[in-house]
This record gives C-alpha cells, structure tokens and sequence, in this order.
C-alpha cells in the first residue's frame, strides 16, 4: 500500500481509520528505517491538522505546532506525540475547546502525547526557565493554523538561543553529565538505554543544538548514520516488544536483531556500540570546542586591551618533534610532515597522554589521511612511542579513543579490528573486550615500578585477551597473535618468547591460586614450568592484578590478591636461583680506546656523536634480529676520572634537551704505559625535538659543568619555568631497591621512576651527595619509565654497609618523590 493510499483511508475513516492506516505501516516488511518514520510522521501530520482544522473553523490566531523528536519527523512506532498548541491570546476559551478537540482522540488511541498551550510569549518565557522545553522548541515544526504565528515562534526561540547559548550550553553541557553518570555508556552496557546513556539518542540531540547556537559544530563523519542506526534499534525494540521502551534488554536482543535482519544479539550489540562510539566522540570533541569559543571570548577584550587592539595570536609550546600544544589541544608543528614521518601519529599520541591533553580533531584526522605504513618490523622509535602511551595512565584513554575514530589503531594493529567494540557477556566484565584492553594497560601502568620490563608488561596488557576475536580458547589463540603482533612491533626473539608467555597463561596465576592446593609441591612446580622465570614470573604477577581490576569490582578482592601473592612467593622459591653479578664489562674497542688516550693527554672530556646504524640488510622481516634496533644515536665520552661526572654528562644533556634512552659508566682499563684513570660513558641519545647540538658544543659545555662555572640547576630551572605548567600523567611514585647480594664487588641501588627531562642528572647529583663512588651504571628508558641500576662502593672501592646502603636508597626516593 501506498503512502498516499495509508492518508487517504486515514482521512476518510477518522481515529480508528488512522489506527489501521497506522498498523498497516508499521508491519509492511518492506518499509523501515527513515522511511518508515518519515512516512508514519506524514500520516500523523495529516490526521492531527483533520481534527485541528475540523476543530478550528473560523478562528484565527492559533496553530499546531510538532516540537521534540515529533517536530524532527523521526516518530518511532512507540514515540510520544509532543505537540504545542500555539495562539496569541484574543480566543483563551476557544483555544480551550480545540485543545480538547486534539487532545482526546490521541488518548483515545493509547497513544502517549506531551501536549502544551501557550501564547508565544508564554513559550518564550518557559523555555528561558526550563532547558528541556527551549531544546524541544528547538525542532519545531509547523502541522497546522496560522503559518506565521509558528515561524514568529521558530525565529524567537532560535534568536533567544543564540543570544543565550554563553549561559545555557554549559548548562546542557552539564545535564549531558549527570544523565551519562546515572545511565552510564551506551558503547560498554550489555542492557543500553539507547536514548538516555552516553552516546545515545539524547546527546546525538544535544548536538544538534550546540550546532543551532553557531558557536560550535560536531564533526560530521559518521554521525548522521549512527544516529539512525541506534533509531533503527530502537524502532525494532517498539515493534519487538509492543512497548514505549529505550531499553534494549538481554532478553529481547535475539528478537530485535531478527528484525532488524543481523546475523544474532552480539552483532547487533556491536553495531550498537559502534554507533554510540561516533556520537560520544563526537560529544567530547564538540563540547571541548565549545569551551575553548567561551574561554577565548571570555579573555578576548582584555587581550585586545593588552595589545592594542591587535588580533592576539594562539601560543604554541613544542611537545615532540613534529608535535606542539597550543589553546589547550595538541596539534601537528607547522612543519610537520605525516605523509613523510610514519611515527607522527604515535609520538603525538604519546606526547597528548603524557602532557594529559586531548589530540585535536584536525589533527587525527590529518595524520589519518596520509598516514603511511610503518615498517616490518616498527623502528625502535614507534615502539617506545606506543610503549609511551600505554603508560600514561587514564590520559590514555582519551587519545586512544581519538586515534580509533579516525581508523589509526588498526592502521598500525590490524588484529585490533576483531576486538573492536566486541561485547562480553559475562556479568563480571564491564567493558567491551577492546576498551578491557585498554583498561588493562591504564591499571598496569600503576604497576611499572613492580617490574624491571614495565614495556613487555604494558604491550601484555594490550595483547592478553587479543584472542577473543577468535574461535576456541582465547589465550590459546592469543599467543599465536601475541607472537606475530609482538615480532612486528619490533621486540626482539626473547621478548616475543616472553609476551607469548604472558599472553597464554594469563589466567594461570589467579586461577590456580582460587581453584588448587598450594600447599601441594607439584601445583606450584607446574606453575613454576609454565613461566620459567623470574622476571617473568613478575611481569605475570602484576599484569594478573592489572586484568582483574580492569575487569570489573567483582573479579578482584583482597583475599583473591592474597592467594595471589602466596602462589608468586611460592614458585619465586623454586625458581630462585644464583644471585645476578654485575656484567662483565666488554674489551675496549679502538675508538674507545683512542679516545681514553686523548682524555689523559688533554685533561679533560673526550666526546664523539655516532650516527644510528641501519638494521643489517639481510634482516627478515617475520623473524626480528636477536639485537633491536638501537634508538637515537651513540655518544661516547670519556673523561679523567674526578668527582661530578654522572651530574655533569647528564645535566649538560638535559640542557641541550637530548633524551637519554640507553646509558652506561665504567672506569676503563688503560694500555700499558699510559698513566692515569678514565671513566667511559657509552650513551644512546635522542633529540626531544629538532636536530642534534654539535659535538663541539656538547663537549665546551661539559668543561664548564665539570669545573663548576656552569649552574646546570639554574638553568634547567630557568627553562622549565619558561613554559607553562600542565597537569600531565600522575605517575606511580619513583621506587628504590638496595639489591645487596646481586654483586659481590659493589652494591646495586636500583632506581625505577617516571622519565623526565634532568632525572639522571638529578639522581647523579643525590649519589654524589651521599659521598659514595659510582663503579658502573646501567641506564635504560623503557617508554616513559627509566629503569637504572647503579654499582656504587665506598670511597675505599668496598661495597657499603647495610645501613648506609638503606640511608642511601632512602634519600634518593625522597629526593625523587618530592
């Protein structure tokens, strides 16, 4: 049947010819989606403006008027009539009269109405005081009556919302918030309410009146598909269960997706989440915007007053090469380059989370289009920048879900797409597994201090339940993926060995500490057996604490991390073996060597820069080389042995903003012959942002810091001042061990902290101060985290006392925490 036919029988048989005319449509198999709603909202239209024009002959000034979802012609087959009688005044008992004309019919029917009757000024000075009215008035639309008497109301309400948006989009902004905390969100619940939850149908309206004051907009992309799509749903939620409901139940999803045609309940809870993914992205981006517009006119006149008038212009602050902040987002440098640098959209992710800013609209989008592939496998640089990432903490979330909205996660982890949005339907899980993921990562990156790998426990995180996307047992599967997954990103054979482990026993620890008797010898040799290590058997033990806490309240207790804790302890037992001796430091080489000479006959430091070395030629591409790729470039120094050179070396290159990734110090043997000490630095170094210093000034710098004439402090006191302060990653507080029996000759002080601009220089500084002597150190940055291991002795070359070594340990982690 036609739509012209369905009005016709409608207009010839009255309320119950609509009500047929009204089913007829609603259960045509061929009819549905917007056509449907548009059609079932035109035949509305023409039954309401019979009766109001049967009802209304010969008054004049008055007009009904379709506001809310009714006024936008998206009726649903359940949706409320929500309609404004609309007059100026002259008529009050017969606008009486006509309203009940209007308004019995529908209840007769059973249909729900949401019925007003004002003048305009009434409506005006309603919707002034009720936020929800001004957004409903928002979509009004003319039914029938005076024409003009509705458009005087349309254009006041839309000038009123102009003129007041300043005062009432916060108000919006803040009512999208509170509804969001008591719904929850739409893309994660396995029982949605498709309107009220965040990303649904509710704020796909909000921002159709943020783009209604003209002072923001949403971005476009995808956003009027997944507002139909999740109308789509509710539309077959109506039909499926006879009801006006937004709740898309467990028990009604088999039935809503037959109708809807899709394949069962998780492919339709998955288009639902995607759905909700687009408008809560969009949400966040808009309403950031909006905030930047009010802030920037809020500060605009006593700009112009400062400059003169003059057009004030956006300070940008460099964060990464390539990458700068600037009004509160991070955008790309102006000479940025992401069609030539295929690490951009990862090292300005890492520089977002760790400086806790969002990454601009314009520049995802960008980096998206002309991103090119990386690599196989990544450049150590990728790596790091992802491994950054990770462990930046809730920031993370954020800029991932950026990263993910315009296609960049699975443009560098294509196995990513069989998790995305993919639902869990386990009342313990209150996540999706791809958010789950991510959850993982977040609560690890609290645990990074625990583990002397926090890079192969963040990537753990990521990778444990990859294999969810596919058949049979998840960590079965996983390893498989983990493996291939971890060998692209570049990690070397052992490492890969190590996350594969992780990945397939995930679950081991938690579920043989619930569910076997630890007090049998041969239940914790199996477990002992499957991890093999210690250093695995760490990393194990907190990427368990970090899964289950993801998980959800119900998957982690205090009793649960007990018997945890008591397995770990009891396969440590078994797998404890020799204590660890300091490496054995490597012949000299040559150049080494020569430079050491040069150090003696000069009297001072020594230093040359060596460019980073290409992976070998015959490199495979699916097997990494035993050896990563070294990140950055060498620096070598070599130095008389005297006081301060650790504070010195490091604070020099703080200064010229070179980041140190690799670093190790040992006195050097000399040829025969030669009289003197020398103290050989063999650093991995990276430039921050922009090329690198010359050598020459590296080294006329080093004098100076060496014989004192330099304040290091001061200046990098100077410099950090000169930039604004931003919140940035609250990270886990810096740890220090005393590891007194891993070397017989010196002891260990191992120190794990959050990296940051000065850190050597300033651990260097506290050891210095403590008065005892540096035997070697090794130095390595691990993603944001800086794991050091410094061999220090008395000033007699012996290893320190027991409580000087604690005394020691103790001021430095003050000294880092403070």
């Amino acid at each position: 049947m036609t739509s012209t036919n369905v009005r016709k029988d409608a207009e010839d048989s009255g309320p119950s010819g609509y009500a047929a005319a009204r089913l007829r449509l609603l259960t045509e198999g061929v009819r549905s989606g917007p056509p449907r709603r548009a059609a079932l909202a035109e035949l509305t239209d023409d039954w309401l403006t019979g009766l109001f024009t049967a009802g209304a002959e010969g008054m004049r000034g008055v007009s009904l008027v379709a506001v809310g979802g009714y006024g936008r012609g998206e009726l649903s087959p359940r949706s409320d009539l929500d309609l404004l009688l609309l007059h100026d005044g002259s008529d009050s008992a017969g606008v009486a009269a006509l309203a009940d004309r209007l308004w019995y019919p529908v209840w007769d029917l059973g249909l729900a109405l949401d019925h007003s009757v004002r003048t305009q000024s009434e409506a005006r000075k309603v919707s002034g005081e009720d936020l929800k009215v001004q957004l409903g008035l928002l979509d009004a639309r003319h039914l029938a009556g005076d024409l003009g008497l509705t458009a005087g109301l349309r254009t006041a309400v839309l000038a009123d919302w102009r003129n007041q948006a300043p005062k009432r989009l916060p108000e919006l902004q803040e009512l999208c918030a509170e509804r969001a905390e008591r719904q929850g969100e739409l893309q994660y619940l396995l029982e949605p309410d498709l309107k009220e939850a965040r990303g649904g149908l509710r704020d796909a309206t909000a921002l159709r009146a943020v783009a209604a004051s003209w002072l923001a907009d949403a971005p476009r992309e995808g956003l009027t598909d997944a507002r139909r799509r999740l109308l789509d749903v509710r539309d077959a939620l109506h039909l499926t269960t006879g009801r006006a409901t937004d709740r898309l139940a467990l028990q009604e999803q088999d039935q809503v997706a037959a109708e809807l045609g899709l394949l069962d309940a998780d492919t339709l809870l998955r288009q639902v989440y995607e759905a909700a993914r687009v408008v809560s992205y969009a949400s966040d981006v808009t309403w950031r915007e909006v905030g930047r517009v009010l802030r920037s006119r809020a500060v605009r006149p006593r700009l112009r007053a400062m400059l003169g008038g003059g057009k004030p212009v956006a300070e940008r602050s460099p964060l990464a090469e390539g990458v700068v902040e600037q009004d509160g987002e991070v955008v790309l440098a102006r000479a940025a380059r992401p069609d030539r640098d295929p690490v951009l959209p990862l090292r300005a992710a890492a520089a977002a989370a760790q400086a806790g800013l969002p990454l601009s609209l314009h520049a995802v989008r960008r980096m998206a289009v002309a991103a090119r592939p990386l690599p196989t496998p990544w450049p150590a640089e990728a790596r790091e920048q992802l491994v950054t990432l990770l462990g930046s903490g809730r920031p993370t979330i954020e800029v991932w879900e950026a990263l993910e909205a315009e296609g960049l996660i699975t443009h560098f982890l294509p196995d990513w797409e069989r998790v995305r949005c993919r639902p869990q339907r386990n009342a313990v899980h209150i996540w999706t597994v791809d958010r789950h993921l991510i959850e993982t990562a977040v609560r690890a990156s609290e645990f990074t201090r625990r583990v002397s790998r926090p890079d192969l426990l963040l990537v753990s995180a990521l990778l444990h339940d990859i294999g969810k996307g596919w058949p049979g047992d998840h960590s079965v599967a996983g390893e498989i993926i983990a493996k291939d997954v971890a060998a692209r990103i570049g990690f070397d054979r052992a490492d890969v060995a190590v996350l594969a482990t992780l990945v397939r026993h995930h679950l081991l620890l938690i579920d043989t500490a619930t569910r076997r008797d630890l007090e049998d010898p041969a239940t914790v040799r199996s477990v002992a057996e499957a991890v093999g290590s210690q250093s695995t058997l760490e990393l194990l033990h907190a990427l368990t604490e970090s899964d289950a806490l993801a998980t959800g309240p119900a998957a982690w207790s205090t009793w649960r991390g007990s018997l945890v804790a008591d397995l770990v302890k009891r396969v440590a037992a078994v797998l404890s073996g020799d204590a660890a001796e300091e490496p054995e430091a490597a012949a000299p080489t040559a150049e080494q060597e020569r430079l050491a000479i040069e150090a003696i006959a000069t009297g001072g430091p020594v230093l040359a820069l060596r460019a980073q070395t290409e992976p070998p030629a015959d490199a495979s591409e699916e097997e990494p080389s035993g050896d990563p790729e070294p990140l950055g470039v060498e620096l070598l120094i070599a130095v008389p042995d005297q006081p301060g050179v650790l504070p010195a070396v490091a604070g020099v290159l703080a200064m010229h903003r070179l980041t140190v990734r690799t670093a190790e110090l040992r006195a050097l043997e000399l040829p025969d012959g030669v009289e003197g000490a020398v103290l050989l630095l063999d650093w991995r170094v990276a430039a921050e942002y922009g090329s690198l210093p010359q050598a020459a000034r590296l080294r006329a710098d080093l004098v100076r810091a060496l014989d004192g004439s330099l304040d290091i402090a001061g200046r990098l006191a100077e410099r950090d001042a000169a930039y604004p302060r931003r919140r940035g990653v609250v990270a886990p507080p810096a740890r220090v061990t005393v590891h007194p029996t891993a070397s017989r000759l010196a002891t260990v002080i191992e120190v794990r902290a959050q990296d940051a601009p000065g850190l050597l220089h300033r651990i260097g500084q506290a050891l210095e101060d403590a008065g005892v002597r540096m035997r070697s150190m090794h130095v390595s940055t691990l993603g944001s985290n800086a794991v050091d291991a410094f061999y220090v002795t008395t000033a007699k070359g012996a290893p320190l006392p027991g409580d000087e070594a604690s005394l020691v340990a103790r001021k430095l982690e003050e000294m880092l925490r403070g």
